[in-house]
């Protein structure tokens, strides 16, 4: 996993015209079934695939897994992406992860300490 700044996912995002947008959801993807693998979903390659055959429809659940496995609820992230706010997910997973990792390195210096 590796931390990402989230200005600059949203920047590239802009830039590339969405394709940079693509990555990330397979990166998000990835990086939450690592975090949490008791509530595992589709590789983010595979998620990638599904939303687009079926049209997006995918997405909402993604969307809901997602928050599910970072926030315990998903709810949040599936009304905002049922409102047109899904890029917010984006934001708040990658901010959920980065604590995460942050969270972990923490800890491998407090055992290291000792």
């Amino acid at each position: 996993m590796k931390k990402r700044n989230i200005a600059l996912c949203i920047l590239f995002s802009i830039i590339s015209f969405g394709i940079y947008g693509l990555y990330w959801f397979v990166k998000l993807t990835n990086d939450s079934n690592t975090i949490c693998p008791e509530k595992k979903t589709a590789s983010g390659g595979m998620a990638l695939l599904f939303s687009i055959i079926t049209g997006g429809i995918y997405t909402f659940y993604w969307m809901y897994k997602l928050g599910q496995k970072l926030k315990g609820s998903g709810v949040l992230y599936l009304v905002l992406c049922f409102f047109g706010f899904g890029w917010l997910n984006f934001i708040f997973a990658q901010s959920e992860i980065n604590n995460y990792i942050d969270s972990q390195a923490a800890q491998a210096a407090q055992t290291t300490a000792e």
